[in-house]
């Protein structure tokens, strides 16, 4: 049984394609590229069919990962085959959970950065408590220094993210 992955943001040209480059390494760093497929999406449609944005593709490639990929737009239809939909930012997961066809599918859509702490070993991650900002800040309008920042904050959060992944993955296994 594969277990599904999407990552979101806004675009699917900045920060998801991020995420989706660093958590596939994390994946088949941990030798689980057979039972967990990674992929990422837009909320909306306005860069269909584009690659990453030029800064994210430099980003990736300095730090070694893989930066291919082609922008698209995330489908309500999506949810029946996903196991867990990751959002960058409170926004996302807002339209996101509105998004959903059912409460179950509203369940399986979590902030990325609701991972980074201790306590989100559990695909159960909280959605993060009053006041605490989780969102991975949009680095699209700025300079390079905001997509070096996605990046550590992507990769802090895909340990913690691994981890409830392989946790669902042998709970299916067993």
């Amino acid at each position: 049984m594969t277990y599904r992955v999407c990552f979101v943001c806004t675009g699917n040209i900045c920060r998801s394609p991020m995420a989706e480059s660093v958590f596939r390494a994390r994946v088949e760093e941990a030798g689980l590229g057979s039972v967990v497929e990674v992929d990422s999406a837009g909320t909306g449609g306005w860069h269909e069919g584009d690659p990453a944005d030029p800064r994210t593709v430099s980003v990736l490639e300095e730090h070694g990962y893989d930066s291919r990929h082609t922008a698209r737009q995330f489908q309500r239809s999506w949810f029946a085959h996903l196991d867990l939909v990751i959002a960058l930012d409170t926004g996302h997961l807002k339209a996101l959970r509105r998004l959903a066809p059912s409460p179950e599918d509203a369940a399986k859509v979590r902030l990325l950065r609701s991972y980074a702490h201790p306590s989100a070993s559990s695909s159960q991650a909280p959605s993060g408590s009053a006041g605490e900002d989780l969102d991975v800040p949009d680095p699209y309008y700025g300079g390079r220094d905001g997509f070096e920042e996605c990046l550590e904050m992507v990769e802090a959060a895909s340990t913690g993210l691994l981890a409830a992944v392989r946790e669902q993955v042998e709970g299916h296994a067993a």
